[in-house]
C-alpha cells in the first residue's frame, strides 16, 4: 500500500502550473502560450469486517477494496506576444460550453418570475 502510495506522489508532482501554461511555441512570427484548466482527483476506499478487520462479513474472508481516478484538461485559449504586447485570446469553443450552465440557470429562474408574476 505504501508503495503505491509513494508511486502516486511521484507521477503527480509536476501537476501544477506547468501543466496549465504550455511551452511557448513560435507561430507566424509570434510567440504563442497555450492555457489550459487541468483537473484531475483519485480515491480509494475499503470494508471493515464486524469485528474491526478487513473482511466482507463473514469471517475468514478479505474485505473489498478499491480506487479510481480521472483528469479533464479543458484549452482555455493562448497568450501572445506580437512585438512585446501580451494578449489573452480565449478559446471561444470552451467559452460557450461553459456559458450553456449558466444560460440554463438563468432561464430557469426567468421563467419561474414570469410564473410567479402571472398568479
Amino acid at each position: 500500500m505504501a508503495d503505491t502510495f509513494s508511486s502516486l506522489i511521484d507521477a503527480f508532482k509536476n501537476v501544477g502550473v506547468s501543466r496549465a501554461y504550455g511551452s511557448p511555441v513560435q507561430l507566424g512570427g509570434e510567440e504563442v502560450i497555450p492555457v489550459a484548466l487541468v483537473t484531475f482527483g483519485f480515491g480509494g476506499g475499503g470494508e471493515e469486517g464486524q469485528d474491526g478487520a478487513s473482511g466482507g462479513g463473514e469471517e475468514g474472508q478479505d474485505g473489498a477494496s478499491g480506487g479510481g481516478g480521472g483528469g479533464m484538461v479543458l484549452p482555455l485559449g493562448v497568450y501572445r506576444n506580437v512585438g512585446g504586447q501580451v494578449t489573452f485570446r480565449p478559446n471561444t469553443v470552451i467559452a460557450l460550453m461553459c456559458l450553456v450552465p449558466v444560460i440554463s440557470a438563468v432561464g430557469g429562474a426567468v421563467r419561474k418570475a414570469i410564473r410567479a408574476a402571472k398568479k
